[in-house]
């Protein structure tokens, strides 16, 4: 393990789910962190808690991805010493509804494109040309299992993720010859807010999700993208597609009666 004590960490959505316990992970390991969101009052719990347990700088920006505008005035509106980004964790993405294409809400399908697909390329696009510059950087990417095997009323939303694992690949080539290390980090089910989000606040329909199954934890997720960040600089985790055991495929889910 390579230590990544008093490096800067950016990571997106990072007031909730895995974002939140990346900011954990990366806070127990002793980075800096730049934790972005939407949700103000979220952030201003986590970060002086982050502080208090693990003694580590923190500077939380509210931000919503899908703004470009809002991306570029906050990203190049840090403080001096918040500029050299070290490893940007692309993490804040959702997904809405889950209907047939034909029956879909294209106001769903605009807000999913804006976060996973643009919203990543605008912070890593940002970003990117800094870590080029400075010769290090490492891009982490939380895909899904979606990426890799679309599922029945899925359609909008595994595009996004197929688009995510496609940019991993291609911004990796782009970067031959740099130091500069992507990975993506590919989740199959995490109890998370994501079923929240995707039914609209349907609790009861979100909780059925995860019923009679062991699903991955935030925490696991998290983990993972701290394992890619403190590899030597020589090992590059393209890819990492990780599934809770009671999953075997993006529709084959073992149930406990």
């Amino acid at each position: 393990m390579v230590s990544i004590q008093h490096q800067t960490v950016l990571i997106t959505g990072a007031s909730s789910g895995i974002g939140a316990a990346c900011a954990s992970a990366f806070a127990e390991a002793g980075a800096r962190l730049i934790l972005a969101a939407r949700r103000r009052e979220r952030l201003e719990a986590i970060a002086p808690a982050l502080v208090e347990q693990y003694g580590i700088a923190v500077h939380p920006v509210v931000m919503d991805v899908g703004d470009r505008a809002q991306v570029e005035a906050v990203l190049q509106g840090l403080p001096a010493d918040w500029q050299a980004i070290d490893v940007l964790v692309n993490n804040a993405g959702l997904s809405r509804g889950l209907e047939p294409l034909q029956q879909g809400s294209i106001e769903d399908w605009d807000e999913m494109i804006d976060t996973n697909l643009k919203g990543l390329l605008y912070v890593t696009r940002t970003v990117l040309p800094g870590m080029v510059e400075r010769g290090r950087g490492h891009v982490i990417n939380i895909g899904s299992i979606a990426g890799h095997q679309p599922y029945p009323k899925g359609n909008v939303y595994c595009a996004t993720k197929a688009a995510v694992r496609a940019l991993s690949h291609s911004l990796k080539m782009d970067l031959s010859g740099t130091p500069v290390r992507v990975s993506s980090v590919d989740p199959g089910l995490v109890e998370t807010e994501f079923s929240q989000v995707r039914f609209h606040g349907d609790q009861d329909r979100a909780a059925q999700v995860y019923a009679h199954v062991t699903p991955l934890t935030p925490e696991d997720v998290a983990e993972v993208v701290l394992f890619c960040a403190t590899r030597p600089p020589h090992v590059n985790l393209s890819e990492i597609l990780v599934l809770p055991t009671d999953q075997s495929s993006s529709t084959l889910v073992h149930r406990h009666s």
